[in-house]
């Protein structure tokens, strides 16, 4: 009995690794916060972010294969938007968690601008 759960804490160890390393990283952050805005191609993510295009096409894969950002094709262009059903109101309740508790975060926020 213990290996099965040893096995299934396992497994939701490594999922939340996965998609919260997603989230730790400053380029896929970027991403994020230029996606919630609105969907945009990569040519047009990589000159909001100033980013070279095939270091955001390996981050967008990253995202894509946590299913944290969808691709639909428009003509030539690939188009990338935030996954509304799980990821948009994971981000609205951060928003909202940190416009109430975090006041420490916003004291850092104000030090930084």
């Amino acid at each position: 009995m213990n290996t099965i759960s040893y096995d299934i804490r396992g497994k939701i160890m490594n999922t939340y690794y996965l998609f919260f390393g997603n989230l730790a990283n400053p380029l896929k952050i970027e991403i994020i916060t230029e996606l919630k805005k609105k969907p945009l191609s990569v040519l047009e993510l990589a000159g909001k972010l100033k980013v070279e295009q095939s270091k955001l096409s390996h981050a967008l894969c990253s995202l894509r294969n946590c299913s944290i950002v969808q691709v639909r094709q428009e003509g030539k262009k690939r188009i990338y938007e935030l996954n509304k059903e799980t990821i948009m109101p994971i981000l609205e309740i951060i928003d909202r968690h940190e416009n109430k508790f975090c006041s420490e975060c916003k004291a850092e926020k104000s030090r930084r601008k």
